[in-house]
């Protein structure tokens, strides 16, 4: 989407807190996984790590996504974001498949005597870790939604899967510690499972933005009512939208009376254009089109000559 100057300033701030907080929480929980020979500890670590690489993503699809449009790109930069989100997903399901590969080898072909009871340190980080990446979850995900930005709320379930990875390691870890030593290394594969889905949720939302996907019904029908309004409008005749990276564009047609002057149909158009505009800040552009209301489109052709007219075919 097109950022304003501050809305990228917050896009910015949140994704250097996050690199920031992320490199923190990685080395710590790595640091603590080998100290405390714990599997799941470690692959949540490498978890955390990857989060660093993926907020790097999301910074370069803002900045991107932030471009003006020119002459190559005459509908702007805002599919960057998507983009972005499809990358992060990519990386996410790589990451989730190296944790589910360790934890499955250790469960199904490592001897069980080389398996060994984590330390008490791995609990702590698990418990740490879930505090901090679920503050930062909804720390990026407010942020996310005041920029309505995609690629930061992909960033934003990149932490919340953290958090949930992290419960399954202190799952694991304590029953590890309990007398069930294999619980360790299952937690890393049922972390790997979390992210995967989460992955997939990432990439469907991006892939419906990349297809143009029309939006919500409720947006929908608000438009709609919006359109009824509108002095002059005597029928709308369609009304269609698809999603644009973060943003919505609306094909309109209506109807108005037939006796009106080009002027005057043009003014009626012009205002369900502004009105749509003014009242739906994701719109990126409104195209509204013009019909007698006395006639159906599929019969207005006069005007063509005989060449370029629709086949009854």
């Amino acid at each position: 989407m097109n950022f304003s100057n501050e809305e990228e300033r917050i896009a910015m701030v949140v994704s250097f807190n996050s690199i920031v907080a992320n490199l923190a929480l990685s080395l710590g929980k790595l640091a603590a996984g080998f100290m405390a020979q714990s599997a799941a500890m470690i692959s949540d670590g490498i978890h955390s790590a990857s989060d660093v690489f993926s907020t790097f993503v999301v910074m370069a699809g803002v900045k991107l996504s932030n471009k003006a449009s020119d002459a190559e790109h005459q509908y702007g930069h805002e599919r960057m974001e998507c983009v972005a989100a499809i990358i992060l997903s990519v990386m996410l399901t790589l990451v989730a498949l190296l944790i589910g590969y360790s934890g499955y080898e250790k469960v199904f072909v490592a001897d069980a005597s080389e398996l060994v009871v984590p330390g008490q340190l791995a609990l702590w980080a698990a418990l740490i870790s879930v505090v901090v990446k679920e503050a930062m979850f909804w720390y990026t995900r407010n942020a996310a939604k005041k920029v309505n930005s995609g690629a930061l709320m992909a960033d934003a379930w990149h932490h919340r899967s953290d958090a949930l990875s992290s419960i399954g390691s202190f799952v694991g870890i304590l029953g590890a510690r309990m007398g069930y030593p294999v619980l360790d290394p299952i937690a890393s594969m049922v972390i790997c499972v979390m992210i995967l889905y989460a992955a997939y949720e990432v990439f469907k939302d991006a892939m419906d933005k990349m297809v143009d996907r029309s939006c919500d019904e409720e947006t929908t029908q608000k438009l709609e009512a919006l359109v009824a309004r509108v002095p002059g409008v005597e029928h709308l005749d369609s009304l269609t939208t698809r999603i644009f990276g973060s943003r919505l564009y609306v094909d309109v047609e209506i109807s108005v009376k037939d006796n009106l002057s080009l002027l005057a149909a043009h003014a009626i158009a012009e205002t369900v254009h502004t009105a749509i505009e003014a009242n739906f800040p994701l719109v990126k552009h409104c195209m509204v089109h013009v019909n007698p209301v006395s006639e159906k489109i599929h019969e207005r052709c006069p005007l063509l000559p005989p060449e370029l007219r629709p086949s009854n075919r």
